[in-house]
């Protein structure tokens, strides 16, 4: 059996790793004293002269936050850099830069794309789809505005640690006549992660706050979305909406957005179909939700629908699934204090 190490892994998350790996021994190490080549969770940097591969949650990956403890149904494995660290490439890059995207494939992507559009799926599916009505002119342009986490990686290495408050600030002065809504990240939401600005400051940039509900349900509404890095941009561009970004995620800088960032390195223009089946179907790794066994996105996608149906729509179901979770925190909790000790 192959031996995998891996390094910066939190506790947790060993557990859920293990079906991505089936044929193969994990190793969770806590120096890479020895070793020839390992596993990093995100962009951690390691001095020494090892083979680094980085891991990262994939870009569908649960209904419930990882912040929750849930099990993820896909993960990156990245043996360039990691497809959030825009000052070097990425395996993602290179497929996005280098791949011969055939007629077949872009068809798979298509109905990729139409599946999740059509099912309302995200990243996260957590908050419910519900109807907003906005009282307003039908002239005027609606911007949805992505609060993200700060201090998160993707912002430091793709956005020059912009915060959510300049990010704001920024899309206001120049569309002030327009109609802006602001939506926080759930995590910060939630208190567990940086970038928390109080309501009285945020709405002196924007007309309305929108917390506990569906990227979806916004989506609908809004003719922009204005971005550092959030995925959330790539998933209006499935919806074929305009976006607007002022750092440079994974789908910048392909003909496909509005730029306020350059990377150089991105040489080719996409047609959406194209960064679907680069983003979705060629780069991330997926196991199947019930069986925990590897399998294509085509899979994850029906069992999501199903799982997030069941969790907006029976009340028992989604106590079972937050009392779960609460008790995983509350154990990784106790396990970090009586390891510190």
């Amino acid at each position: 059996m192959k031996e995998i190490y891996l390094l910066g892994i939190s506790r947790w998350k060993e557990r859920r790793l293990k079906p991505f790996f089936p044929n193969s021994e994990l190793i969770f190490i806590k120096s890479v004293d020895e070793i020839k080549s390992v596993m990093v969770w995100g962009n951690e940097e390691i001095d020494n002269d090892i083979d680094i591969c980085r891991i990262e949650d994939g870009f569908i990956r649960s209904v419930s936050l990882g912040v929750d403890f849930s099990q993820p149904y896909s993960l990156i494995i990245d043996r360039e850099g990691i497809y959030f660290n825009a000052t070097k490439e990425s395996d993602l890059e290179n497929i996005l830069n280098n791949y011969n995207f055939t007629h077949e494939l872009q068809d798979r992507a298509n109905r990729v794309k139409n599946y999740l559009v059509e099912n309302r799926i995200s990243k996260y599916n957590i908050y419910k789809d519900r109807e907003i009505t906005l009282n307003i002119d039908s002239s005027k342009k609606v911007l949805l505005v992505i609060g993200q986490v700060e201090g998160d990686a993707s912002l430091v290495y793709g956005a020059d640690s912009m915060k959510n408050i300049e990010l704001l600030q920024s899309v206001y002065s120049s569309n002030s006549n327009s109609y802006i809504i602001y939506k926080p990240h759930p995590d910060v939401l939630n208190g567990n992660r940086l970038g928390n600005i109080e309501d009285i400051e945020v709405l002196k940039y924007c007309n309305r706050i929108e917390k506990e509900v569906s990227i979806d349900t916004l989506l609908s509404i809004s003719d922009e979305v204005h971005t550092m890095t959030s995925l959330v941009g790539f998933e209006a561009l499935l919806r074929d909406k305009k976006v607007v970004c002022y750092g440079i995620p994974f789908y910048a800088g392909w003909g496909l957005t509005i730029d306020m960032m350059e990377c150089k390195r991105r040489k080719r223009e996409l047609n959406i179909s194209e960064l679907i089946a680069g983003a979705y179907i060629l780069y991330p790794k997926y196991i199947d939700p019930l069986t925990l066994k590897e399998c294509e996105i085509e899979r994850v996608l029906e069992q999501l629908a199903i799982e997030k149906e069941l969790y907006h729509n029976s009340l028992l179901y989604q106590i079972k699934v937050k009392v779960k979770n609460f008790i995983y925190i509350k154990y990784y909790a106790l396990l970090r204090h009586i390891l510190k000790d």
